[in-house]
């Protein structure tokens, strides 16, 4: 393998569901701005829409998650049609 080449600053960091709230804490390289403490040590935070918690296809169990107001702007735009 070559020497150097992979990422020196793996650490701990906490990812939170924002649709169920669930969070899990892993170790990665990935940048936050964001902090969130849990049993009294401090991790960097990141925050994501949906993971294998909340995804249907692991639930079994169809949820619309709609956090930008997608539904919302597409029937206020084009609404019932029928005439």
């Amino acid at each position: 393998m070559k020497k150097d080449i992979h990422p020196t600053n793996y650490r701990e960091v906490a990812f939170k569901d924002m649709s169920n709230e669930e969070v899990f804490i892993t170790r990665s390289t990935v940048a936050s701005k964001e902090t969130i403490e849990i049993d009294g040590v401090t991790y960097p935070l990141v925050k994501l829409e949906i993971t294998s918690s909340s995804h249907p296809f692991f639930t079994g169990k169809q949820k619309l998650v709609d956090t930008a107001g997608r539904v919302d702007k597409f029937l206020s735009r084009y609404g019932n049609r029928k005439k």
